[in-house]
């Protein structure tokens, strides 16, 4: 493997580093590019985030910065990190450190180093583990994080057992850096992580989640799912991902939950727009779409197996999993949706859907179809070429007819024919649940036979009216 020069290529990306460097080392400061920032320099990937740690203290740091920088942040000068801007880049700045652990909660005592090598022994991995003193550009690699980096080996500074009762989180860490940078764990790694996988019961929801989003979103999201579930991580949180994993039998074949939503990962990766961000949404639903299989799968007579509404089950299981890890209300419910709707295709059959039955899909996906199309499509996992070929030239003439009705229907924004105004007008009715009432029965028409013009719809809303609602007394 070839690495970039570290400083060199910090300074030439960011040249307000070695500014930086300058006034730390005039005012008689040790200043060190650590951390991701010098692993991702030398794997040539640098972003916009810069990490350097120092023997300065947090306030003489903010006077360091104070005249520099565009902008100064205190908000983790609790745990010595003080950050700011300057011309694109993003600093944190921490006061070298030597934090002990109660190793009941992963709050450290933190406590302020005298050297950059106690500041490195803390850290979580040895890639992670190496420095530049940006005053002489010395390159210092007391763990031989860079003999890790060359073999793509994660290991533990100390050993993974003091590492992870210090902070479990860091197994969740090292389940992120096997997606990101397809890395492999140290065997003495692997083995704590499935000695003290119940540790990370310790970490908040919101931490696990961050971990969980950066894994999904990696290179390699399918070897973080695997290492997650193989070492007993996966259990305490996404318990559903194991229990996907159903016995089969030589009487009652079906496919291999757990692998087929593995591989549905990966095809719907595929299919996702190239040069725009990881969809982490999509993401999510492909992994989760079949979680509610196992609670309902039944060996039927003849030996088969029904997996009746697991569709339905599974939406409800996705949206408790997700808000347990405190996923945002709008990702909870786009996942949840995705995985209810995700069979929805397989009554198309050979296209006998009516116009009627197309409009509801693309109203039920709402502003989700172009991720349902591509659960779909993923979810083809048959090994049998001919099958596989006929259910996308299927599902080609789905999104032909939707393209075709969209073009004269406007089908992204279907409305009733008449508007809440109107049918209060109309009906000379307040508002109220009355109107609502009536421009979902409008609505249901207008999915059912399409626009309806001006006078026909007044005709349709006056029946409804006159079958549903009850005429004033004495009337």
């Amino acid at each position: 493997m070839h690495f970039a020069k570290p400083a060199e290529r910090t300074v030439q990306h960011f040249p307000v580093a070695d500014e930086l460097a300058s006034r730390f080392t005039e005012a008689g400061h040790q200043l060190y590019l650590v951390g991701g920032t010098v692993r991702d320099a030398m794997l040539d990937r640098l972003g916009n985030d810069l990490d350097f740690a120092t023997d300065a203290r947090p306030e003489r740091v903010r006077e360091l910065l104070t005249g520099w920088a565009e902008a100064i942040w205190d908000t983790g000068i609790a745990f010595g990190t003080m950050g700011a801007t300057k011309r694109g880049a993003t600093v944190e700045i921490t006061t070298f450190r030597s934090d002990a652990y109660d190793r009941m909660s992963r709050n450290p005592e933190v406590s302020f180093g005298r050297s950059i090598e106690d500041d490195l022994v803390r850290r979580d991995f040895t890639v992670n583990a190496m420095a530049i003193d940006m005053a002489t550009k010395k390159f210092v690699d007391p763990h031989d994080g860079r003999g890790a980096l060359k073999r793509r080996v994660l290991d533990t500074p100390a050993t993974p057992q003091e590492s992870f009762a210090d902070d479990p989180l860091r197994m969740m860490r090292a389940v992120r850096f096997v997606s990101q940078l397809g890395f492999t764990p140290a065997p003495r790694v692997l083995a704590a992580i499935r000695e003290m996988a119940g540790e990370i019961e310790r970490i908040t929801a919101e931490r696990i989640q961050t971990e969980l989003s950066k894994l999904l979103c990696g290179r390699y999201p399918r070897r973080g799912i695997e290492l997650m579930v193989d070492t007993g991580l996966a259990g305490h949180v996404l318990p559903e991902l194991p229990e996907m994993r159903l016995e089969i039998d030589e009487h009652h074949q079906h496919k291999d939950v757990y692998q087929h939503s593995l591989v549905v990962l990966e095809q719907a990766i595929d299919l996702e727009e190239p040069d725009t961000e990881p969809d982490l949404v999509l993401r999510l639903a492909a992994l989760l779409h079949d979680i509610g299989k196992p609670p309902t799968r039944k060996f039927v007579d003849g030996g088969g197996v029904s997996f009746h509404h697991h569709e339905v089950v599974g939406a409800k299981m996705v949206r408790k999993r997700l808000r347990t890890l405190r996923y945002s209300k709008e990702i909870v419910e786009d996942v949840a949706q995705l995985v209810y709707l995700h069979l929805r295709f397989h009554g198309y059959g050979k296209g006998e859907w009516t116009d009627s039955a197309v409009r509801r899909y693309v109203t039920d996906a709402g502003p989700l179809l172009s991720r349902l199309h591509k659960l779909v499509r993923a979810d083809c996992t048959t090994r049998n070429r001919r099958k596989a070929a006929a259910l996308q030239r299927t599902y080609d003439d789905l999104e032909e007819r939707i393209a075709r009705i969209a073009a004269d229907e406007d089908l992204a924004r279907v409305r009733p024919d008449l508007d809440g105004n109107e049918i209060m007008r109309l009906l000379d009715l307040p508002p109220g649940p009355l109107v609502g009432m009536a421009w979902r029965h409008l609505k249901e028409l207008r999915l059912d036979r399409g626009p309806l013009d001006h006078d026909e719809a007044i005709a349709e809303l006056r029946k409804w009216a006159a079958e549903n609602l009850t005429p004033p007394a004495g009337s």
